[in-house]
């Protein structure tokens, strides 16, 4: 594959991605998105290639100094374009499932820089996991344990296992996506993860070569990571004064990013030197599993204005074509996102609520938001939407699933189509006796 230069960003705001304005019109990269939308119809996602690899570059360049795998969690996103993109600058993938597995694996990325994380995984998937040597399995209970050393015995393989540890450490932006808590369901308490990683090492069913920890999402500071580093490091030197061998820390992964509050927060630099002081003097192999905050900014939600209703009290109703089944976060998680006019109109600002055409009073993506002078037809962009918006989505409402745009300079394609109704019904059948 040709190396790319490095992307020029258009906008002259204080954003650092692809979208910008030129001649006053938002642009993805160098492709007009008032023509995208004319092109595919909205609501559509748009994503631009040259902020995922600037993305990526963040992490590799901060991480250089170690040896580091880092493992682009394909829950943010798992578009084959993008993995595709990603696996050429040399990424790998945590994943949560057996088909996220099966995306990775289809978009070059080799089972050896594939990790198996989550904490429900079943028997079937440990079993196709199984037959990927050198791909790294984050054990996560005594069950899953067990049942995956039954497994392994049965395949005559063992595995390569990192115990994910739960360190009680509160972080995360939501606590919804907060994660490294005792009462959450993610993870080993550190007594039993220290009994279960002896117990794996004297049976030597599977290889216990490590320790992780992923304590949740959107977290803006580095305090968070150094807590629950410094519970592994314990643990490593705990064990390996026991004559154990730990080889590998998994330091999951969690960095936020600014969806349009002005709060910045840590950087892949920081997190880098957080791990360096760490870890650095145990010689261990790290991973990080960075997703929202390579794919956040990498996309855009392109809608158009169906009407504006006026009301008496409070602010106007601005009614877009995106609902709460194309972009779920607002709902979900209180989500904020930055919504920009694709072409803004002079005159005075004006704050709208902005809703979407789902049948529920959830299907609100902003109140009061401060805009310039909307009409019906216009078009507006929902800023940082590419991690979680896309691969959260559905078909809520019987509503066709948005397509998918990608953008590399002057170049676009649609990724992933929209459906027509004629094909997303024949998916359906009925039974004869009806």
């Amino acid at each position: 594959m040709e190396p790319h230069a490095p992307l020029q960003f258009l906008n002259m705001t204080a954003h650092t991605d692809g979208f910008g304005p030129l001649n006053s019109t938002l642009h993805a990269e160098g492709v007009s998105m008032a023509a995208l939308a004319d092109a595919v119809g909205t609501p559509a996602y748009v994503y631009s290639a040259g902020t995922l690899r600037a993305r990526y570059r963040t992490y590799e360049e901060a991480f250089a100094g170690l040896d580091c795998l880092i493992a682009y969690a394909v829950k943010a996103n798992a578009g084959l374009a993008i993995l595709k993109i990603l696996a050429a600058e040399g990424a790998g993938a945590d994943t949560v499932s057996e088909g996220e597995i099966r995306r990775a694996l289809a978009a070059g990325i080799a089972p050896d820089r594939i990790i198996f994380s989550g904490m429900g995984k079943t028997d079937a998937e440990l079993a196709f996991a199984l037959s990927f040597p050198g791909l790294q399995i984050n054990v996560e209970s005594r069950p899953e344990f067990e049942r995956l050393s039954a497994l392994a015995a049965a395949q005559g393989v063992r595995p390569l296992v990192v115990f994910r540890v739960n360190p009680d450490v509160a972080a995360g932006g939501h606590d919804k996506i907060s994660t490294g808590r005792s009462d959450n369901k993610f993870g080993i308490p550190v007594d039993e993860a220290l009994d279960l990683y002896r117990q794996a090492q004297a049976a030597g069913l599977v290889q216990a070569v490590g320790l992780g920890c992923h304590i949740g999402s959107q977290i803006r500071e580095t305090t968070p990571f150094r807590a629950a580093w410094g519970a592994l490091r314990e643990m490593t030197l705990k064990l390996r004064a026991e004559g154990r061998t730990v080889e590998r820390i998994d330091l999951g992964g969690g960095l936020g990013v600014d969806y349009g509050d002005g709060d910045t927060g840590a950087r892949p630099a920081d997190l880098a030197v957080v791990a360096a002081e760490v870890f650095g003097d145990l010689g261990v192999k790290l991973a990080v599993e960075p997703g929202r905050s390579i794919v956040a900014d990498a996309g855009v939600l392109l809608s158009r204005v169906i009407h504006i209703n006026p009301r008496r009290a409070g602010p106007t109703f601005l009614v877009v074509d995106a609902g709460m089944n194309d972009l779920l976060r607002p709902t979900l998680y209180e989500a904020w996102h930055e919504i920009e006019p694709v072409a803004p109109r002079a005159g005075n600002l004006t704050a709208y609520d902005v809703v979407g055409p789902v049948c529920e009073t959830g299907d609100t993506f902003a109140r009061g938001r401060i805009l310039t002078p909307m009409i019906a037809g216009d078009l507006v962009a929902f800023r940082g939407a590419g991690a979680y918006g896309a691969s959260m989505a559905s078909e809520y409402n019987s509503r066709l699933p948005a397509p998918e745009v990608l953008v590399d300079g002057n170049r676009w394609a649609v990724v992933r189509p929209r459906p027509n109704y004629g094909a997303v019904m024949a998916r359906e059948q009925v039974p004869d006796w009806i």
